[in-house]
């Protein structure tokens, strides 16, 4: 599992392929990847944009940027942590993600970016 630790704010990834929204035939492969933000600092956090970059081997790089994560700006406390769901298509059913995030320290408005880890996306039929 991927993990990253960024000013005490630590980010892990687990990625699913799901074939069943996927159409190889039409160069559409579907991937579901499981996102897990802690605060392991001392002082409150709030997650206020992400940043992706996407690669996927048939394609140029693309780059996603909005607010927060699926509708969310999640305020973390010392110890807590945040989960979500999301997802990415890609042609060539092999690529790889990373991005950042974009925190705030509630008490004092000071942001700061924090890493999200490389993870690679690939069917499995193309491990063999």
């Amino acid at each position: 599992m991927p993990t990253t630790t960024t000013q005490g704010v630590t980010v892990s990834v687990t990625t699913n392929y799901l074939p069943d929204y996927s159409s190889p035939t039409q160069e559409h492969f579907v991937f579901a990847y499981k996102i897990t933000i802690r605060n392991n600092s001392e002082l409150t956090v709030k997650l206020l944009r992400r940043h992706w970059h996407i690669h996927d081997a048939n394609s140029p790089v693309r780059e996603v940027e909005g607010e927060g994560v699926v509708g969310r700006q999640p305020v973390l406390e010392p110890g807590q942590s945040h989960h979500y769901m999301s997802g990415c298509n890609l042609k060539s059913g092999v690529g790889k993600m990373r991005g950042t995030y974009l925190m705030e320290r509630v008490a004092n408005g000071q942001e700061f970016s924090v890493e999200i880890p490389e993870f690679t996306l690939m069917v499995p039929f193309r491990l063999n």
